[in-house]
């Protein structure tokens, strides 16, 4: 549907401006906009009015003089200076605008052409471009040719385009030049703004730069149109305004009895409303001029920052001057651009909606809209940019708020799971929207009658059954964190929290059992919201950084929290001690308490209250999660500065001493029996080194010496074959534990060379134990053995020592060969087993989760190893070989490793690199034979190689030698005779030079040289006499990645030409010494053009029959190119050089 039109009188002609007669664009006749309410008062207007009557000029502002700019006169240089005056004024950053545009005012009221002239030269300037406009072109061109002049005068890789440059000087031009437009049209809005010469020009100017090819122009004149369209809706509204009061007061006095006329008075408010009318019809004319002229083309313009310009404007217009355009003509443009593709469009378009729906009058007008483009708007909430969706959401507010009925419970319900979206803000509108939609209502119902804590029952009790039934029960610090903003004084309600908990579930009020374990979840993330004030894990990077006010709002909820729970814990823990589900988050709420107030408080016995509770707590459950909060909320009591120490640790001994006392018992009684037999006792034992391993990860349980026992029990069931997981896995843990609790014994004081001596015995019967169970036992003890295995080695491994630890040298621990091949062994059936990572369809989505982080556990573990030296640089093949298989689970943890194991030392690490290709093509010919070439898996064996040789890429000079040493290997390793006596076999390893091809590009000129010399040293062996047809192919190949790029072009089979190639000769590439910092030569096959290249340098070397790696590194660039470079050998391949370095051990 199209705008509502009517036709539009204007005042009697006057001289048009030189710019606007010249302009073949005409404004339309439709009802235009205009301004905001309140913009300026009646006082303002009826002062400017008067001075506008006396035609006085505008005063400058008091305190604020104005250095005077040269004036433009007649003139083009005078206008072009002078635009370039207001351009400066604005790029300097000049925070008042208005002594600026008063200057320019007084300058146009003296000389009307050459202020126009100085105003188009400045929005040309502002554009970015180096043209001017004269008062000669303005006089006899049109604006298509002006603007055609001005565009072959722009510079189209100019860097001065004010609204695309985002340094601080530029910013604030461009707000700048927002302000000028506003503030020129709020000057003139009284006498210069009607004289139908600078906005009929300016309009015309603007919009046939809007409608320039040049970006510059077409984005700076829609800016600029925009702006001027918004400040004359503020002034039609002004006008509007007044006009209407003209009317009253007209009706006023008719009011009145024949003989109470003013004659006069009356004929003054006819005139003036007659005043008014003019204005506000020349305001239309001009506004409209404006829409059709410019947004109805730009508003769907190529370049989205337009399209954004356009949007967010006609949001103003509709927000201020709803009378004239809160209709359908106008709203369509919205709702038909919230399809745009770009985000910022889609964007702009919400936050226009936003203003129209804030306010219950406007969305009451709004009903048609909002029924046809509703289904769009919910459907952003699930927009892919978290900023659109967010808007979307408060909108959906906005009108749930506003208008009754708008929004569907099918509507609603798309919007209420986003309270778990990852987006803190867009869950924080989520939030918002839930609060206001399900919650609010009930609870201001209750709260007006006037008690407040019946209110918050009634929320928790719907905020429970929302959470319920969204089956998101791991979840509720999300949810909370969601509801903070606009309910945390709910949330904080502690009495009504724990009230509700210390209910009966018999009572009719009361609370069942999914709603306990449940609230108890929402207080927990309640106290942990108020005390530390982050967002859950995933929902903000890095950490906040809490200002001393923040810090100490938060210091004061801790304490609130403890002066109410401390009496009421123990009684909770008493009522939900047996249930796991609820006891653990009640253990970690102790650690959002300011404990002090246990001492300073005076309230001692609730702390023994609360020790006895956790000791139940420990005898009643098994479970992992509850044993560990145990321990850790036990831990924060165990702190020396504590004025209760010495009760915590009493009772921490007390517990200590019953485990103890049980486990030897225990252990003592199924050391003499057989364990398949005892399933009670053996149940019984396993329980009690689960608290005991869980104890022992946070508290020093040296005195009780666990370690020798444990070690005895593992013992017994190995040898005895009787290991079950129940036992051997807490048996290790605590095994593993005491160790590295007498590792900080002896890392914090000097001990007896004894006491080391019998660390080190110890660590080196643990690794025994562990070595054991990695074969022939449970998957889980097998997995557990190589955790354990992996962190005590990496602790006990060579950087033991580092921080001046040298007195710990003894207890260094080498792992020997045979265990660094069973933990290599391991990798390969645990973590690299493909049918382990692929059979699993059938499992749900959370097992295979997590068992993919288990192994991802188990790889890391093995590669820590190697980055930190205690595995040999060699072991770490065994990971490289799949890095291109397994990418997808493992890709990252293996890059990193190849990137920290390529600092220790690169030729080692080039050789690891060969040993995994080595390792793959071996036994791809094992298991397919030799003929394998042509297979899948030898393709993804070279695609692999081309991974590694990417690693290459940079720290070219570093790399070189690892990567000439990596070459010369797999050579060697290509010509090894096979180890089976059978010579029809011939040399299986020569497409192994197929794999070294990927690595060819990484080389530079010179070491190619070296390389194809060596290459046909160590194939003359091979093939003086009889060839290996077969094999001929993958030496073809590696030859070729060696040539340079004329000789390459020569290897390659001669096609019949469809063009006369032109004949030419280059010189043989040549490269001198790096070390004199030559230029590298251009990459291989970069370019087709023939260049010459450089001569090598260097004296002429003598051949040697071998050489040591050092001087074959060393000499690389030493090489001298021959005499004779066509010389070939019988194949037809082409050496160019024939002199190599001497001791090379290439020829």
């Amino acid at each position: 549907m199209s705008p509502p039109s009517m036709p539009l009188r204007r005042r009697p002609a006057r001289p048009r401006s030189p710019a606007a007669a010249s302009s073949s664009s005409s404004a339309g006749s439709a009802t235009p906009p205009g301004r905001g309410a309140g913009w300026i008062s009646d006082s303002e207007v009826e002062a400017e009015a008067a001075v506008g009557r006396r035609a006085k000029r505008p005063t400058r502002r008091r305190g604020s003089p104005v250095p005077k700019r040269a004036r433009p006169r007649a003139s083009g240089e005078a206008g072009s200076a002078g635009g370039l005056g207001l351009f400066e004024a604005l790029k300097a950053g000049r925070s008042a605008l208005e002594p600026v545009v008063d200057e320019w005012l007084e300058g146009y009221q003296e000389d009307r052409a050459g202020g126009f002239v100085e105003l188009l030269n400045f929005v040309v300037r502002a554009c970015g471009c180096r043209g001017a406009v004269t008062l000669e072109m303005l006089g006899r061109l049109q604006n298509s040719e002006i603007i055609k002049g001005l565009t072959e005068a722009f510079e189209e890789d100019s860097a001065e385009y004010p609204l695309l440059l985002n340094t601080p000087t530029w910013r604030r031009f461009r707000a700048g030049f927002c302000e000028f437009i506003t503030v020129l049209v709020c000057r003139t809005q009284h006498n210069v703004v009607y004289d139908e010469y600078l906005m009929d020009g300016l309009i015309a100017f603007l919009t046939g730069l809007s409608d320039s090819q040049v970006r510059a122009f077409r984005h700076t004149s829609t800016l600029a149109a925009m702006k001027l369209m918004t400040a004359l809706v503020h002034v039609a509204l002004s006008v509007s305004l007044q006009k209407d009061n003209a009317q009253r007061q007209y009706e006023t006095e008719r009011a009145k009895g024949l003989g109470c006329w003013a004659p006069g008075k009356l004929e003054g408010l006819l005139e003036k409303h007659k005043e008014f009318q003019e204005k506000q019809e020349e305001l239309e004319t001009l506004m409209n001029a404006l829409f059709k002229g410019v947004f109805v083309h730009r508003y769907r313009d190529l370049i989205p920052e337009i399209r954004a310009i356009c949007i967010g404007e006609m949001g103003q217009w509709i927000q201020h001057y709803t009378a004239s355009f809160l209709t359908d003509g106008y709203l369509k443009y919205i709702g038909w651009t919230l399809h745009d593709k770009q985000g910022e469009v889609r964007l702009g378009c919400l936050l226009a909606l936003q203003g129209l729906y804030c306010s219950p009058e406007t969305a009451s007008q709004m009903e048609l809209f909002t029924s046809r483009f509703k289904e769009r708007i919910v459907s952003m909430v699930l927009d892919k940019e978290p900023q659109v969706a967010t808007e979307a959401v408060r909108l959906l507010t906005l009108i749930l708020q506003n208008m009754d009925g708008a929004l569907t419970d099918a509507d609603c319900e798309r919007v209420f799971p986003l309270v778990y979206a990852s987006s803190r803000p867009l869950a924080a509108a989520a939030g918002g929207f839930l609060y206001r939609k399900f919650l609010a209502p009930k609870v201001d119902a209750r709260a007006k009658s006037g008690d407040r804590h019946e209110g918050t029952r009634v929320f928790l009790q719907l905020l429970l059954v929302f959470f319920i039934e969204s089956e998101f029960h791991d979840h509720a610090a999300y949810l909370v964190d969601s509801l903070w903003d606009c309910a945390s004084a709910l949330l904080k309600d502690w009495p009504v929290l724990t009230g509700l908990l210390l209910e009966e579930s018999s009572i009719e009020a009361g609370l069942g059992d999914l709603k306990e374990s449940s609230l108890i979840l929402i207080l927990v993330a309640s106290m942990r919201q108020a005390t530390e004030g982050h967002p859950p894990i995933g929902r903000f990077s890095g950490k906040k950084v809490f200002s001393a006010r923040e810090r100490k709002v938060q210091s004061e909820e801790r304490l609130r929290l403890a002066q109410h729970f401390v009496p009421l814990l123990p009684q909770l823990l008493a009522k939900f001690s047996a249930d796991a589900e609820k006891v653990g988050p009640l253990l970690e709420a102790l650690r959002y308490f300011d404990l002090t107030h246990y001492s300073s408080g005076r309230l001692e016995k609730y702390l023994d209250l609360l020790l006895s509770q956790l000791k139940e707590v420990v005898e009643k459950h098994t479970s992992s999660e509850v044993l560990e909060l145990a321990s850790q909320t036990l831990q924060l009591f165990c702190r020396t500065e504590f004025a209760f120490y010495s009760r915590v640790d009493f009772a921490r001994s007390c517990i200590m001493d019953y485990l103890a006392d049980k486990f030897q018992h225990e252990a003592t009684e199924l050391l003499q029996s057989s364990f398949s037999e005892e399933e009670e006792e053996v149940y019984s034992m396993a329980t009690t080194l689960r608290r005991i391993a869980f104890f022992h990860s946070a508290h020093d349980l040296t005195p009780w010496r666990f370690f020798e026992p444990c070690v005895r029990l593992l013992r017994h069931l190995l040898n005895t074959g009787e290991a079950c997981e129940q036992v051997v896995i807490p048996a290790m843990t605590c095994a593993h534990f005491s160790l590295l609790w007498e590792l900080s014994h002896c890392s914090a004081g000097a001990l007896p060379d004894q006491h080391l001596l019998s660390l080190k015995d110890k660590v080196a019967a643990f690794c025994s134990l562990c070595q054991s169970c990695l074969m022939d036992m449970e998957p889980c003890i097998q997995k557990q053995a190589f955790v354990l295995l992996s962190d005590l080695l990496l602790i006990f491994g060579p950087q033991l020592t580092d921080g001046g630890h040298s007195v710990l040298q003894e207890l260094v621990y080498h792992p020997e060969s045979a265990l660094q091949s069973q933990l290599a062994g391991f990798l390969m059936d645990h973590v690299f087993n493909h049918s382990q990572a692929q059979d699993d369809d059938s499992e749900n989505g959370e097992l295979q989760v997590e068992q993919l982080h288990q192994r991802r556990n188990l790889l890391s573990g093995f590669c820590k190893l190697v980055v930190y030296g205690v595995l040999e640089l060699s072991a770490a093949s065994d990971v490289f070989k799949y890095y291109s298989k397994f990418y997808d689970d493992y890709g990252d943890i293996i890059k990193e490793t190849l990137n920290q194991t390529r600092q220790i030392d690169r030729i080692e690490w080039a050789h690891t690199l060969l040993l995994s290709l080595q390792q793959l093509l071996t036994q791809l010919f094992l298991e397919e034979g030799p003929g394998a070439t042509d297979s899948a898996a030898f393709l993804d064996i070279r695609d692999l190689a081309r991974r590694f040789s990417l690693l290459f890429g940079l720290h070219q000079l570093q790399n070189r030698p690892a990567l000439v040493a990596l070459h010369k290997d797999g050579i060697k390793f290509a010509f090894e005779e096979p180890a089976s006596p059978n010579p029809s076999l011939g040399l299986i390893n020569l497409p192994f030079l197929e794999l070294l091809s990927e690595f060819s590009p990484r080389l530079l000129p010179p070491d190619k040289a070296l390389l194809l010399a060596y290459l046909k040293k160590t194939g003359q062996a091979h093939f003086s006499g009889s060839r290996d047809e077969p094999r001929w192919p993958s030496l073809l190949l590696y030859r070729h990645s060696l040539s340079p790029q004329q000789e390459a072009e020569a290897l390659q089979p001669r096609k019949a030409s469809k063009r006369r190639h032109l004949s030419g000769s280059s010189e043989h590439s040549g490269s001198t010494s790096l070390a004199s910092g030559s230029h590298l030569q251009t990459p291989l096959l970069t370019s087709t053009a023939l260049r010459v290249k450089r001569q090598l340098t260097g004296p002429p070397l003598e051949m040697e029959s071998s050489g040591s790696e050092a001087e074959f590194a060393q000499r690389l660039h030493l090489i001298e190119e021959p005499e004779n470079s066509q010389e070939r050998e019988v194949t037809g391949l082409v050496f160019p050089w024939k002199n190599v370095a001497i001791g090379l051990g290439l020829l």
